[in-house]
């Protein structure tokens, strides 16, 4: 059974765990690569994912000066992945040289370019924390709102928001825009730090293109069983 709807965090420390975990989850098409893998293995692990011919989301969040996340999108949509993730709150600037970037690098390397996906608010932070802890007024979906409408308006693909505010911002930012949302949990597994969540099936009727999914396939007693379960719960 396959879902391109389901992207699996490869949240492993190291190759051997995740070259494992790609053996076991054979029919998943869609991998996400975060920091923690990359920053261990490098481009290495990439290069594994392309030679199975399977997609992939590397999720660097990018988060700097305009100049800086210029030269990290360039390098890597050399790289010929398919999503890429950089903060909203670099700024317009920033995302703007980033979607240029982005395009010259995979054009050097004769690679389709990635689709640009903002991050606007990470799925681990509260309404309380954004308030007290970031001192940020707004309401959270409201903030979440505005991080992804100034992204469009930079020219980015899509953004990554958590289930509960995929909603609004479909119904904001219209069809074409990619929503990617990661801390969707099945009913039966456990929420771990996510606090603000929804069921796969929820999440894809409120208007997600894609749904990040880790711990609840990558930790059960049996993975490819988790993946089917949710699979199917999807079909």
């Amino acid at each position: 059974m396959t879902n391109d709807k389901i992207i699996v965090a490869l949240d492993v420390p190291d190759l051997e765990s995740a070259i494992a975990l790609i053996d076991k989850l054979e029919s998943v098409s869609f991998w996400k690569v975060g920091l923690e893998l990359f920053t261990s293995t490098g481009p290495k692990i990439l290069e594994i994912l392309k030679s199975r011919q399977k997609r992939i989301f590397l999720d660097l969040k990018f988060h700097d000066i305009p100049n800086t996340v210029a030269g990290a999108c360039r390098s890597a949509a050399r790289y010929g992945v398919d999503l890429l993730t950089i903060h909203a709150t670099a700024g317009k600037d920033a995302l703007k040289a980033a979607t240029e970037a982005a395009q010259t690098g995979a054009a050097q390397a004769g690679v389709q370019p990635p689709k640009l996906i903002a991050i606007t608010l990470l799925t681990s932070i509260s309404a309380r924390q954004l308030a007290f802890d970031l001192k940020i007024p707004l309401e959270l979906p409201e903030f979440a709102l505005e991080m992804a409408l100034m992204a469009q308006e930079s020219g980015l693909d899509g953004a990554v928001c958590s289930p509960q505010e995929v909603a609004q911002l479909r119904q904001t930012c219209g069809d074409d825009f990619l929503l990617v949302c990661p801390g969707v949990r099945p009913t039966w597994a456990d929420k771990g730090d996510q606090k603000r969540s929804l069921t796969p099936a929820e999440a894809i009727q409120a208007g997600a293109n894609y749904l990040v999914i880790g711990r609840p396939i990558t930790a059960a007693a049996e993975p490819a069983l988790a993946w089917k379960q949710i699979s199917e719960e999807l079909n």
